[in-house]
């Protein structure tokens, strides 16, 4: 990743900077939202499994 960084700042092509702009807001938006998704269901699984021992 810090590589990628380093690349993108000596990079004198605009367009290739944009790029990479764009593919690092989407990887940003996917995480977020896969995280999201997924982040309340741990818990719902254990309060579920406890409730169940009750």
């Amino acid at each position: 990743m810090l590589s990628i960084v380093r690349r993108l700042l000596k990079c004198q092509n605009g367009s290739l900077a944009v790029e990479y702009t764009l593919i690092a807001s989407l990887v940003a938006v996917a995480a977020i939202s896969a995280m999201t998704a997924v982040g309340n269901k741990p818990e719902r699984a254990a309060a579920s499994a406890i409730s169940r021992t009750n």
